[in-house]
């Protein structure tokens, strides 16, 4: 977990997504596009490094935060801090850290996205083979560990919870207002 407080983190994550993502997302979408883009902050000021948006329609593989990953590599080595957001890509990548607005759920729910879903569910959610456990059981199981020997992944919801009960709801509109604006690039 990060060593800054969570309505630190909430400031960057939501300051960076309104003002660094969301301006590159928009005329992606426009362009046929999917919604998602993602950003790279230094761990130290949460300063953005570099920003990158959904680039499906150049490359299938150009996802939100690969084409991200992509930007970040091409800047000089000297440029960038040391990696240490497709889930496989951040973590061939080398970051250990991850915040997300939206989760899986959000992007089938809200977006009509069911994809990333069904590719998760196929390919990494192992059935168990206990003869006690049915297909509810399995589909209750979460679709990756969140915690793991290469990452953290943190979603604004998990931040949240740790904001003081009294600050909650500022911190809450602040994150529909950023919500709001990814629904109407859609």
């Amino acid at each position: 977990m990060s060593s800054h407080p969570p309505q630190t983190l909430l400031k960057a994550l939501l300051k960076t997504t309104a003002d660094d993502i969301i301006p590159l997302t928009a005329p992606a979408v426009a362009a046929g596009c999917k919604v998602f883009g993602a950003a790279i902050l230094r761990k130290d000021d949460l300063s953005l490094v570099i920003a990158g948006t959904n680039q499906e329609t150049e490359s299938p593989l150009l996802h939100g935060e690969i084409s991200c990953i992509q930007n970040f590599y091409a800047l000089p080595k000297d440029k960038r801090p040391d990696a240490k957001d497709c889930l496989s890509g951040i973590t061939w990548s080398g970051f250990d850290n991850i915040h997300f607005l939206f989760t899986y759920e959000d992007t089938r729910d809200a977006f009509s996205i069911p994809h990333d879903i069904k590719i998760l569910e196929e390919v990494f959610r192992v059935p168990s083979l206990s003869p006690h456990e049915d297909s509810s059981q399995l589909a209750q199981r979460p679709l990756y560990n969140k915690t793991n020997h290469f990452f953290s992944a943190f979603s604004i919801a998990d931040l949240m919870a740790d904001v003081p009960q009294g600050e909650r709801a500022e911190w809450e509109a602040k994150v529909k207002a950023v919500r709001d604006q990814y629904n109407a690039l859609t």
